[in-house]
């Protein structure tokens, strides 16, 4: 097929311009298809691994909701599982949680106690280390371990100023710090609106302080 000149010297421009660029071009593409095919499959690893997480939590949850002899090893392995294998999820801490309740339950403080300290010092849960924190404080409590648990109470997010010192009044009360522990629970008290569920057991530790006169 015979071209024109003005064609002629467009077929030319276009080849001499692929000839300099198309390299270029064909780099280009192919990097923006592998980062697609990497963002896909990505994405894809992550929904992988959501999905294992939640098969160990769900498995951990039934652990602990029906006991029997082996319920301890079976939710000392989920969460095993869970903090080692799917630590970047968000199952993992909320699981923690979980077996520290299970194996209170099994009078195993020693292993809930490891599950909460996880939360804590290794999840990197902001949301829930709190919680483990007031958690493993009423756990040390029962355990007479005073001084470690007002330990945990120290420097609370602002959520959880009035439950933290309720705990901290607890502990103080079990010390025989009375007037202390009153101090706190209406620390606690003051901190909270007067429809929260929480009002009316610190309106009764305060009333058994005060004789009736809060």
């Amino acid at each position: 097929m015979a071209y024109d000149l003005d064609e002629q010297e467009q077929i030319d421009s276009l080849k001499a311009w692929w000839s300099r660029y198309g390299v270029m071009v064909l780099a280009v593409v192919f990097i923006a298809a592998a980062a697609f095919a990497g963002f896909r499959g990505w994405q894809w690893y992550q929904h992988s691994k959501v999905t294992q997480a939640m098969g160990y939590f769900e498995a951990l949850e039934l652990a602990v909701q029906n006991p029997g002899p082996d319920s301890a090893a079976r939710i000392a392995a989920a969460s095993e599982s869970l903090r080692t294998e799917f630590a970047g999820t968000g199952y993992a801490a909320r699981g923690s949680l979980v077996a520290a309740d299970g194996l209170v339950a099994l009078q195993d403080q020693d292993g809930a106690r490891r599950e909460l300290e996880w939360v804590i010092n290794s999840s990197g849960d902001k949301a829930l280390a709190p919680v483990a924190r007031l958690r493993l404080a009423g756990l040390l409590l029962d355990q007479a371990k005073y001084d470690q648990a007002l330990a945990q109470l120290a420097n609370p997010p602002e959520a959880f100023v009035a439950m933290f010192e309720d705990r901290r009044g607890d502990i103080l009360f079990a010390q025989g710090k009375v007037e202390e522990a009153g101090k706190a629970w209406n620390q606690a008290r003051a901190g909270l609106k007067e429809d929260d569920p929480l009002i009316g057991y610190l309106k009764l530790k305060i009333d058994a302080l005060s004789g009736g006169q809060s």
